[in-house]
């Protein structure tokens, strides 16, 4: 039985995506490469809201995100912790061998701009990491207000994962003085897994230049030389960035604008939706994803139950709470290329199912 993914990644891919992936190969190293790379830069740079190169890896966004670690720090990093994926941040940069420190707040609460100016007012750091929108719990940060206070702290490089925000709402990284972005391809972007996306500043780049230890496969150097030249370090994903071509075309057609309005309509339905029926969201008030919706279970729902008769009958499938979280939220995505129609045909399967399980 074939079923459609309402998570919060992967997300649903459309057949028109899928088959620009079917495309002939093209030698990496070709001029039919050059020119599609070169091609997709423009609308990539707009989306990130940045004149800095925007690079292809091919990973997902935590092979960057680790290799971007290696790249910028030298003294300590703080990892801005407020969920499963930032807290992930301070395990792995651990693991690098890197002098780490986390800045913690509850799942669900977001990362606060006092609180990081402070702890960087002590001295020692030259990085932060933070997530701007917490997928685990569905907490999306105020990426301007922490920018501000990052602004005053010159010698700090900022690490911000919008691997769930990117290309759903405006992002403006020059503007905010942000250093590194990364994003991944199977959220908002609605493209498969695998391919991540990431922008430096030049002086991320000058900062590379002085540390050891880098490695080859995530060398911001490698990727800023091989950039320069149309290409990237080493063998791409082709087929990706075929859908990637695909999907900027999809964009530049919907207008950005007309995609940032289509994603906050459909996350008020969705969210209206679960106030209706009793549910609240778990993130602190005001500070919810606009491409998901966390509900805590305020209704007590079998959600094992509630998932398999989703998928069984209707072929559909939300997620069940993440971790710690399992069984006491749910989440609900409305990210990618979803529309008033296909939100609308999973909130009434959602409804009928309720019923079914006596929720009314």
């Amino acid at each position: 039985m074939t079923y459609k993914l309402f998570i919060p990644g992967p997300v649903a891919v459309s057949e028109k995506t899928l088959r620009a992936m079917t495309r002939p190969m093209i030698g990496h190293r070709s001029n039919d490469f050059v020119a599609l790379y070169r091609s997709l830069q423009p609308e990539l740079q707009a989306l990130f809201g940045t004149r800095d190169p925007v690079f292809l890896g091919t990973s997902s966004a935590w092979g960057v995100m680790e290799g971007v670690l290696r790249n910028v720090v030298r003294r300590k990093v703080l990892c801005c912790m407020n969920g499963a994926f930032s807290d992930k941040w301070l395990d792995v940069a651990c693991r690098c061998g890197l002098d780490a420190a986390p800045l913690q707040f509850a799942w669900g609460q977001p990362v606060d701009p006092a609180a990081l100016r402070a702890e960087l007012a002590k001295g020692g750091y030259d990085a932060v990491t933070l997530i701007h929108n917490e997928t685990s719990c569905g907490c999306m940060s105020d990426l301007p207000a922490l920018a501000a206070v990052l602004r005053e702290f010159q010698d700090v490089l900022s690490i911000v994962d919008t691997v769930s925000s990117f290309s759903a709402i405006p992002l403006q990284k020059d503007a905010l003085g942000l250093d590194i972005i990364i994003a991944g391809s199977q959220k908002a972007l609605a493209l498969p897994p695998g391919l991540t996306l990431c922008t430096a500043s030049a002086r991320t780049l000058a900062r590379a230049a002085t540390v050891a230890g880098r490695g080859y496969y995530f060398d911001l150097l490698e990727f800023q030389k091989n950039h320069e030249a149309g290409m990237t370090p080493s063998t791409p994903v082709i087929p990706l960035i075929y859908a990637l071509e695909s999907k900027l075309g999809d964009i530049r057609a919907e207008g950005l604008e007309a995609r940032y309005a289509r994603h906050a309509r459909l996350n008020r339905t969705v969210r209206d939706w679960g106030h209706a029926r009793g549910f609240t969201l778990f993130p602190k008030k005001d500070y919810g994803s606009v491409t998901l919706n966390c509900f805590a279970n305020t209704r007590g729902v079998d959600l094992v139950a509630l998932n398999k008769a989703l998928k069984q009958q209707h072929g559909f499938v939300i997620d069940g709470g993440y971790g710690p979280l399992k069984g006491k939220t749910f989440r609900i995505s409305n990210m990618g290329d979803e529309t008033d129609e296909t939100i609308a045909a999973l909130l009434n399967a959602l409804d009928a199912v309720l019923v079914d399980l006596g929720v009314k």
